[in-house]
C-alpha cells in the first residue's frame, strides 16, 4: 500500500473546499466556532458511519465479485481525477450560503454531500483493500480517515476567516497544487 498517495488523498478531499468546510467556515463566521464546533461534531461523526457503511458493503462486495476490485479502483481513480480538474477550475470567491450550524445539519449534510458520499465510496477499495481485507486493518482505516477528516473540519474551524482570505487571495495557486497532488493519488493507485 502506498501511504503517500492514500494520506495525500485523505488530506486533499478533507482539507480542500467542499460543501461541509464551507458551510463550516461561514458558520465559524457568522455565529461563531462554538456553533461551528457543535456543526463540526455531527458531521464527523457521519463521516465516520459513512466510512463504516462503505468499508462494510466493499467487504462484501469483494468476497461475493472479486473482479470487483479492479472497477472500483478505476471508478476511484477517475473520481480522483474529476476532483482534481474541479479544484483546479474552482472558484472559491462565491459567496458562501450560510446555514445553521447545530449538530443534526452537520450529521445530515454528510450524506448529501457528493464530495463526501463518493470520497467514503472510493477511498477504502482504492487504497485498503488491495493490501488489506482483515477486520482489524479495515477498522483502524476508518478510524485514521475519520480522524484525518475531523481534522480538516477543525482547520476550517480554528482558521476559516484566515484560511478563507489565503484562498481568496492565492486561489489559484493553491487550486493547481491542489490538483496536482490528487492527479498524483490517482496515479499512484496503479503503482
Amino acid at each position: 500500500m502506498n501511504i503517500t498517495s492514500f494520506l495525500l488523498y485523505c488530506f486533499i478531499v478533507t482539507f480542500t473546499p467542499g460543501p461541509t468546510n464551507i458551510v463550516i467556515l461561514s458558520t465559524v463566521n457568522n455565529l461563531g466556532a462554538k456553533k461551528a464546533m457543535e456543526y463540526t461534531y455531527g458531521a464527523t461523526i457521519a463521516f465516520g458511519l459513512l466510512l463504516v457503511i462503505s468499508a462494510m458493503l466493499n467487504s462484501m462486495l469483494i468476497s461475493i465479485i472479486p473482479k470487483i476490485l479492479t472497477v472500483m479502483q478505476i471508478i476511484g481513480s477517475l473520481y480522483m481525477f474529476y476532483l482534481a480538474y474541479q479544484i483546479y477550475k474552482e472558484d472559491t470567491s462565491k459567496p458562501t450560503v450560510i446555514q445553521t450550524g447545530t449538530f443534526m445539519s452537520g450529521f445530515l449534510m454528510q450524506f448529501i454531500n457528493p464530495k463526501v458520499v463518493l470520497f467514503t465510496i472510493t477511498v477504502i477499495p482504492s487504497f485498503i483493500m488491495p493490501y488489506h481485507t482483515e477486520v482489524p486493518a479495515v477498522t483502524l482505516s476508518v478510524l485514521v480517515i475519520t480522524v484525518i477528516g475531523f481534522l480538516a473540519f477543525i482547520t476550517w474551524v480554528l482558521f476559516g476567516t484566515i484560511f478563507k482570505q489565503f484562498l481568496q487571495n492565492h486561489s489559484k495557486i493553491v487550486n493547481v497544487m491542489m490538483a496536482l497532488f490528487l492527479a498524483y493519488s490517482a496515479v499512484m493507485i496503479w503503482m
